[in-house]
């Protein structure tokens, strides 16, 4: 099973969705919380080149966030990715 990395917070509602789509995949995946880090967003842009949550990792590979993911899933490329 691929590793999943997800950078997000508690309060973003697209963070919400791309958790909801895992776990109804009954996918794993590894949380980091950015909640509590002083300027997150300028950390979150070093990390992944991105400013908004959720930024998801599939096997080190970043891929966005749940619109990318979602689209991922409805193309049918998130199971070929998750069974690496």
């Amino acid at each position: 099973m691929a590793r999943i990395l997800l950078y997000s917070t508690r309060w973003c509602g697209y963070c919400v969705r791309a958790k909801a789509l895992l776990e109804a995949k009954r996918v794993d995946y590894e949380e980091v919380l950015l909640d509590e880090v002083p300027d997150f967003r300028v950390r979150l842009h070093d990390l992944t080149g991105g400013w908004t949550v959720p930024q998801i990792f599939i096997d080190g590979e970043p891929i966005g966030g749940y619109t990318e993911l979602w689209r991922l899933e409805k193309t049918g490329e998130l199971e070929a990715k998750l069974a690496v």
